[in-house]
């Protein structure tokens, strides 16, 4: 089984409209599935991105080789394009850091509040949350799609969704081989 983890409805609906997935409840929070595949909404910030991916872990039980990806948008500094894909290896948050993977080089800094000018390279507001969530499991991976350079008003839902499924088929295929 596949369980997806994202902030935003328009980052679940670029899935829901992919996969043609049904509407359910996990929890407090809306779940999205099919027979391979969930897909949870939790809200912005660690808290809710930790809490949804708790409930997804409490109701399902996964297995050892299911896998757990968080996906959605961030802001980055300029020497990422708008649309580019990140793989996250490690998540700051405060003075706690994650390891995701030794084999990767993008750290991502994850803040309570929109970030409008950062030192950080790539900043969101969830990754910490998933983190700590999946911290006892095998397979699990953050993905980040640039929305923004630390402008998040800008960033409207069409493009959110867009940005999104734009890069849905690749993220399968890696997190599945």
């Amino acid at each position: 089984m596949l369980y997806i983890v994202t902030a935003l409805k328009p980052e679940a609906q670029a899935f829901v409209e992919k996969y043609r997935l049904t509407k359910a409840k996990c929890g407090k929070f809306t779940l999205f599935s099919a027979k391979e595949l969930r897909v949870i909404l939790s809200g912005v910030g660690t808290d809710n991105a930790k809490e949804a991916t708790d409930a997804l872990i409490k109701n399902f039980n996964p297995s050892k080789d299911d896998i757990f990806v968080n996906i959605g948008i961030c802001g980055a500094s300029k020497i990422y394009k708008i649309g580019e894909l990140i793989k996250v290896s490690h998540v700051i948050y405060k003075d706690k850091k994650h390891i995701i993977s030794n084999n990767i080089l993008s750290t991502l800094t994850c803040k309570d509040t929109e970030v409008f000018r950062s030192l950080d390279d790539i900043v969101d507001m969830e990754s910490y949350g998933f983190c700590e969530a999946t911290s006892c499991l095998k397979n699990r991976y953050i993905y980040k799609v640039v929305s923004d350079h630390f402008q998040p008003s800008r960033v409207t839902k069409d493009e959110t969704k867009k940005l999104i499924s734009d890069v849905i088929d690749y993220v399968i295929k890696e997190v599945k081989n």
